[in-house]
């Protein structure tokens, strides 16, 4: 009885020896670094789950035990990463466990989309269709489908995007850029509407959005935003036209070509605030933050008109005759 019991407490022993040597030769193999020459990006695909991964690690050469990975959810499960789709950047000498610890982070590969302040929706878009690693869910949809997709169906788009610099990572849709853009751009047009001067000619926050984007157009001299405002304010109280050439080129559309001539200024479109009255019909460009505090918050002062100066600032005046003069120094001389 005694020669069994030995035997037993030797096979236990030797069992756990081999237990314990097994585990230890599965450590060294999560251990041993990725197949990793220089640093490269490797995509989690969007829905994936771990052995999904793991499988697309060995696939693409960058782990030689994929058995001891899978193992994983057995011996370890706590240690399996929570997987969020994105690229993430593989090292050389990057172990499994310092993989799984970038995988956990989620700390994705980024991009940035760059949205100039003034830029036009159309140029958004082209941005948005050039844009590297983006989901490309809108080519050839129309502007009007968008709009409908984003929860928005029958408004224009022009001026209702936030222009800004938009991070995002592979696998994130245009679609999602510009629902962000969107909201965005609605809750700075309320906090600036809820700010603004009681005695402003403006009725609606929408008409502080078109009036936003005529002074992004018509310069980018912080110091003169406020002021412009002003000029605009003072001439729908006086029931002067605006006569804003920014939005003749808006309305010219194709058409324009760089110049505006006599002609230009006197054909009717919805947008020559020579030919109509008081606003455009819809905003033409996209505003930044301070063209929308500006257009709720307008310089006091008693100027109707400005002309550029051609170095990006304008020279204000307060009678047409100063005006015209300014108009000879400016622009006919030049």
């Amino acid at each position: 009885m005694m020669r069994v019991v030995k035997w037993l407490v030797v096979l236990l022993v030797f069992a756990s020896l081999v237990l314990w040597g097994g585990y230890r030769y599965w450590e060294t193999r999560l251990d041993v670094p990725l197949v990793v020459s220089s640093e490269r990006l490797f995509e989690v695909p969007e829905g994936a789950g771990y052995h999904r991964v793991i499988d697309k690690l060995e696939n693409e050469g960058l782990i030689n035990d994929g058995w001891a990975y899978r193992l994983l959810t057995r011996i370890k499960p706590e240690a399996i990463p929570s997987l969020r789709p994105g690229e993430y950047r593989l090292e050389p000498g990057m172990t499994g466990p310092e993989l799984f610890e970038a995988l956990d982070t989620h700390d994705v590969v980024t991009y940035t989309l760059t949205i100039p302040e003034g830029w036009t929706f159309a140029k958004m878009r082209d941005a948005l269709e050039n844009a590297d690693k983006l989901d490309h869910q809108l080519s050839g949809v129309s502007d009007e489908d968008v709009m409908a997709l984003l929860g928005r169906d029958g408004e224009h788009p022009e001026g209702r995007f936030f222009p800004d610099t938009y991070r995002y990572h592979k696998g994130v849709s245009d679609t999602e850029i510009l629902r962000l853009a969107l909201n965005n751009m609605d809750a700075r047009l309320d906090a600036v509407w809820a700010e603004r001067d009681e005695d402003i000619t403006l009725k609606t926050p929408y008409e502080a959005l078109i009036m936003a984007s005529l002074i992004e157009r018509e310069t980018g001299a912080p110091e003169e935003r406020r002021e412009i405002a002003g000029v605009f304010k003072r001439r729908m109280q006086q029931g002067m036209r605006l006569q804003t050439d920014p939005t003749v080129i808006y309305g010219m559309g194709d058409a324009y070509t760089g110049n505006i001539t006599r002609a230009d200024l006197r054909k009717p479109t919805p947008y020559n605030t020579y030919v109509i009255d008081g606003l455009p019909p819809t905003p033409i460009a996209l505003p930044g933050l301070a063209a929308l505090e500006a257009a709720v918050n307008p310089a006091d002062g008693d100027t109707l008109y400005f002309v550029s100066r051609g170095d990006g600032t304008h020279k204000f005046s307060k009678t047409l005759r100063e005006h015209n003069n300014a108009v000879n120094r400016y622009i006919r001389n030049r």
